[in-house]
C-alpha cells in the first residue's frame, strides 16, 4: 500500500526541519536605558541589574545610541572558552588497573 502526502505537505515538513537546522544559536533581548556606551560595549539597565553586551564593528545599530537612550538590544551566547574537567566518576590518568603491571 503506497502512502501518498500531499506536496505541500512535504514541502512545508522539509522547509520546517531546514530552517531549525541552520538556525544557529539562540537570540536573547535585553530592554532599558543605556548606561554607557563605546565602540566595544554597550550596557543597560534591567531592573536593577546592569547588563553589559559586547559589540563590534559588525553590529547593527539603527540610529545615534546615547545614554539614557532607551534600546533593546538582540544578543546571542558564544562561547569563549572551554576547559574540560574530569567528572566525579571518571579515573585518573594511569590510576586503572589495566595501567599497572601484574606481578
Amino acid at each position: 500500500m503506497k502512502i501518498k502526502l500531499p506536496l505541500s505537505l512535504l514541502a512545508a515538513a522539509s522547509l520546517a526541519l531546514s530552517s531549525t537546522a541552520f538556525a544557529g544559536a539562540k537570540t536573547y533581548q535585553v530592554t532599558g536605558p543605556v548606561l554607557e556606551v563605546n565602540d566595544s560595549m554597550i550596557a543597560v539597565q534591567k531592573g536593577k541589574d546592569r547588563w553589559e553586551v559586547n559589540r563590534d564593528s559588525s553590529t547593527k545599530v539603527s540610529g545615534d545610541v546615547k545614554v539614557g537612550d532607551k534600546v533593546t538590544v538582540t544578543y546571542t551566547m558564544t562561547a569563549t572558552d572551554v576547559e574540560v574537567k574530569a567528572g566525579k566518576g571518571a579515573k585518573k590518568e594511569g590510576a586503572s588497573p589495566a595501567a599497572s603491571p601484574k606481578k
